[in-house]
């Protein structure tokens, strides 16, 4: 879901540095110390899984696994996030600096809206398919509402990227039910394995 550089317009780029910057700076201000390495774990599986690009016009699709940091991390998926989409932009030109505060709001947003809607009944639930549902649920979600949310900013600059966006939104359909089952696989295992990850 990296959006390039030199599309957006000003209003659009304004409003994603504003969201983003506002996301960053609740997700530092309640991530305690201990997980830090959590966090920087996350966002390093986050680097390593959206490196694969396929290019869809003014964007892209890829394997992000935005709500299992999500419920994992909470608010603190936002600082993840942008620290991997900054590297992301210095190191191989993927998105840019400019367009860097929308394609954070893009892909940390819907990681924030899982963990808010799925996390406690996640967390609280003690049976296994309906751990794996809600997680499948999240999963998907989150992938749809990122393509929909980098849709609407292309939409919102650009009518003439109605073609582009719809051919995005058909893209991330797949995507969504392989990240839906990843991440009701690895929440399942999580919430057996170490459950502390969830709290």
């Amino acid at each position: 879901m990296h959006i390039s550089e030199g599309i957006l317009s000003t209003q659009i780029l304004i409003t994603g540095w504003a969201g983003t910057c506002a996301g960053v700076a609740l997700g530092l201000k309640k991530t305690s110390d201990y997980k830090i390495v959590r966090t920087a774990l996350l966002a390093s599986t986050f680097f390593l899984a959206s490196l694969v690009n396929v290019r869809i016009g003014p964007g892209s699709t890829h394997l992000s696994f935005i709500a299992p940091m999500g419920l994992i991390l909470g608010w603190g998926a936002f600082p993840a996030i942008f620290v991997a989409l900054l590297l992301q932009a210095i190191l191989f030109h993927f998105g840019g600096l400019l367009v860097l505060g929308a394609n954070t709001f893009a892909m940390a947003s819907p990681a924030l809206v899982v963990y808010l809607i799925f996390g406690k009944s996640i967390r609280e639930s003690q049976n296994k398919i309906s751990v794996m549902t809600l997680s499948f649920i999240a999963g998907a979600l989150a992938v749809i509402m990122g393509a929909s949310i980098a849709g609407a900013f292309l939409g919102l600059t650009d009518k003439n990227f109605l073609t582009a966006i719809k051919l995005l939104l058909a893209a991330h359909i797949p995507l969504a039910l392989i990240e839906g089952a990843a991440t009701a696989f690895l929440i399942t295992w999580l919430k057996k394995a170490a459950p502390e990850f969830l709290k």
